[in-house]
């Protein structure tokens, strides 16, 4: 387990917790900047000391499978700014949902889903975590009432995004987390569109926090990542429904992670049986992209929020355009949400339709100059996809609709170039494709 290398607490303000939690000077080098620990394995004090690290009973540093001090430190980050006790990196985004719901689920449990996900997600939950014996229920998480009665005795967590990718739309999570606490399950939150900057889903009731760290918070479209942030509020013992968690574990003699290591038990299995048997690992290289991203995160995401609301409005009073989904318009529903889940802006990331429909929208796409044709979100670059024939393309025509991908639309997740730049470059693609 990795040791504690925190220098700054949460007492400060975002700004300076995003460049310093969890970091200090090099000890052995004074080196400021965090470094890269390019290595397999950590060295043993002694026997004892091998075997402390083993038993969990002492944390530090094994094999970067486990942990890394670069990780470390992005973890230790990450966890700072949602406001958890403690926080997992591994591979990709994807990998941190199988990680977030592997302590949770066993054959023949649910999980009850937003329909409004990103695509790969509703794939993953539809058709992949079958092949566990898991499964999934598709709930339109506006319709409190149906997500009730959703829940099962083998239900295991709610699970949504704050900021819905591709639409935009806001959830309301006050809502979803007091619906999971009244069955006794965690909210899982993926708050990768919002980052913590604009949202902080623990404070609305969320137990669990998931980050592509691909997208805003590396920022630059450099590497994969992904993380898991523990709230510490759940109890996981209570209901005798996460054995995992409150059971002894056989690989270690017995230990019983909810009562051992309390407000960190999920953090603590994450690594000890998550990562060490899954092998999701984040290597130090991607970490240290994405703790140079994070110095910048705030800075980034107001610049992000302003393009947006500024080309969604024109866009929303352009006649060549049917509809735009963005949050931070005052004709969106869920523009008063915003004010409460997202109070720093709705994000960057919505949709808009084009008169012309599927036809049209490819040839937009094909018709622009700055934006960048890519399945990615988060860049500081702007980008554009069709969702329904890519991110999308494996749902049917009821599931895209109902995920905000239908044909007509294109997704567009809005960078930090020049606003009146975008707009241009958008007015020229649309007179194109709608000619």
């Amino acid at each position: 387990m990795p040791e504690d290398s925190a220098a700054i607490g949460p007492s400060y303000g975002f700004d300076t917790l995003q460049i310093h939690a969890g970091a200090r000077p090099d000890p052995a080098t004074g080196a400021r900047q965090t470094p890269i620990y390019q290595s397999t394995a950590f060295v043993f004090r002694d026997a004892d000391h091998a075997a402390a690290l083993f038993n969990l009973q002492e944390v530090g540093y094994i094999y970067s499978r486990l942990t890394n001090p670069t990780v470390a430190v992005l973890q230790e980050r990450i966890a700072t700014l949602e406001g958890g006790v403690g926080a997992v990196c591994c591979s990709s985004g994807h990998a941190a949902q199988i990680m977030a719901l592997f302590p949770l689920m066993a054959p023949g449990r649910n999980i009850i889903a937003s329909t409004r996900l990103y695509g790969g997600t509703v794939t993953q939950f539809s058709q992949t975590i079958k092949r566990f014996g898991w499964s999934a229920k598709f709930v339109d998480f506006d319709d409190t009432d149906a997500l009730k009665a959703a829940i099962d005795d083998d239900t295991r967590a709610i699970f949504c995004e704050g900021i819905a990718n591709p639409g935009g739309y806001i959830t309301d999570l006050r809502a979803a987390a007091d619906i999971a606490d009244a069955a006794g399950i965690p909210l899982i939150v993926d708050n990768t569109s919002a980052t913590p900057y604009l949202c902080r889903p623990i404070e609305h009731g969320a137990t669990l926090v998931v980050h592509s760290t691909t997208k805003y918070l590396t920022g630059n479209g450099t590497v994969t990542g992904g993380a898991i942030v523990d709230s510490g509020k759940f109890d996981w013992a209570a209901s005798g429904k996460f054995p995992s968690l409150s059971e002894p574990e056989p690989a270690y003699h017995g230990l019983k992670f909810a009562e051992t290591f309390g407000p960190l038990a999920f953090t603590f299995h994450s690594i000890a049986v998550g990562l060490r048997d899954l092998g999701m690992t984040m290597n130090p290289q991607g970490a240290h992209y994405t703790l140079m991203g994070m110095e910048t995160l705030s800075l980034r995401m107001d610049k992000h929020v302003e393009n947006a609301v500024k080309i969604a409005k024109w866009l929303e009073n352009d006649d060549r355009i049917t509809r735009v989904t963005y949050a931070g318009l005052e004709s969106s529903p869920y523009y008063d949400r915003t004010k409460t889940v997202c109070p720093r802006g709705a994000g960057a990331l919505f949709t808009f339709a084009v008169k012309g429909g599927y036809e049209a929208c490819i040839k937009l796409i094909d018709s622009l100059e700055i934006f960048s044709h890519v399945a990615n979100l988060g860049d500081t670059r702007s980008l554009i996809i069709h969702s329904a024939s890519t991110t999308h393309r494996q749902l049917d025509e009821n599931q895209q609709r109902a995920a905000g991908a239908d044909p007509d639309v294109v997704r567009v997740s809005i960078g930090i170039e020049d606003p009146d730049d975008l707009i241009a470059d958008l007015d020229q693609a649309l007179s194109k494709a709608t000619s």
